[in-house]
């Protein structure tokens, strides 16, 4: 067997291994304990919001039921946490919404450029009728939609020079997420969508094997991309919330006081990480342009008219009726 293969055999076998002795909800000294997983470390606001999550939960339950968290992707990827809710080995996770749209075709609202005005038109419609129908259409994948986290807006960052129109962009490599709906919207810009993966991105925009990315402000200072990217064009294409989801199996294997608690809990962590994530984005902002990172605001017309049509493209279709919605309550 190759060595590599041998490695990555390896891993999946402790994976399994470890999932096995850590089931998806126990039970200890009459306390239903949930275990939780992520790829977050421990100092971003949504694993804060987490543990107060749980600070929350014990509070309300008396004691009687607590969340346990693997931070740092010590349960796998992003999309084998998934895997794990779905067969209810895993009871809750955190994940983006882009990739939730492989699983349910609706999420990629959420993707398309230029769908929120700002972030007060996002909240307002992640807290309303809209994003809680949303939330319940995971349920078709054997998940349980909770809430959504706060993860701002993306924005481009380059290595060359600033991007001030979209034909700034043009024929410049552009790093984006594992997403068809990201990919088609780099490419209606003029750039060149290149899927990597984000532990590969630092070298790569060091390297030259991509000349640019789009991430979040604290996401760009805490991957410490700012040392090889020195431009920030704040053009906020894209508010894509991270979702809190939970296997639709132990969902319902809890009774109705244990949702309640559980619900309760995670209102107030959604309230909790959303006002840190604004601080935390103010102050990424200040330490990027304290490094000497020229960080621009550029107007938004331009960038919105080349991309208008992915949007006229969903007319008459569910997903345009759902951008019909969101743009009525904006």
């Amino acid at each position: 067997m190759h060595r590599n293969n041998f490695k990555s055999g390896c891993a999946c076998i402790a994976l399994a291994l470890l999932v096995m002795v850590l089931p998806a909800c126990s039970y200890k000294d009459n306390t239903t304990v949930l275990t939780l997983a992520h790829n977050l470390d421990q100092s971003h606001t949504v694993h804060k919001g987490m543990v107060y999550m749980d600070e929350q939960l014990q509070q309300y339950s008396n004691g009687k039921m607590s969340v346990k968290i693997f931070p740092g992707g010590q349960l796998g990827s992003e999309r084998e946490n998934i895997e794990l809710l779905q067969i209810g080995s895993l009871a809750m996770t955190k994940v983006s919404a882009s990739p939730l749209e492989g699983f349910v075709p609706a999420m990629k609202v959420f993707s398309l450029p230029y769908v929120f005005n700002d972030r007060d038109h996002q909240l307002r419609v992640l807290d309303s009728d809209i994003g809680t129908e949303l939330l319940e259409s995971l349920d078709i994948a054997r998940l349980h939609g909770l809430g959504y986290y706060d993860a701002g807006s993306r924005s481009f960052y380059t290595t060359k020079k600033p991007v001030d129109t979209p034909a700034d962009l043009n024929g410049s490599k552009i790093r984006v997420m594992k997403s068809q709906t990201a990919v088609r919207m780099v490419a209606s810009l003029g750039g060149s969508p290149t899927p990597i993966s984000l532990g590969e991105l630092y070298t790569a925009l060091q390297q030259g094997v991509v000349d640019g990315a789009e991430n979040n402000p604290p996401s760009f200072y805490r991957l410490k991309h700012y040392e090889v990217a020195r431009y920030l064009s704040l053009d906020e294409h894209t508010f894509v919330p991270d979702v809190l989801i939970m296997s639709k199996l132990i969902w319902e294997g809890l009774n109705t006081q244990q949702q309640t608690w559980l619900m309760m809990a995670v209102r107030d962590s959604i309230e909790y990480q959303r006002e840190l994530w604004q601080a935390d984005t103010a102050e990424s902002l200040r330490l990027v342009e304290e490094a000497g990172v020229t960080v621009t605001r550029p107007d938004k017309k331009p960038f919105m008219q080349a991309v208008e049509s992915m949007k006229q493209d969903y007319a008459g279709t569910e997903t345009g009726d759902l951008l019909n919605a969101i743009k009525e309550m904006q």
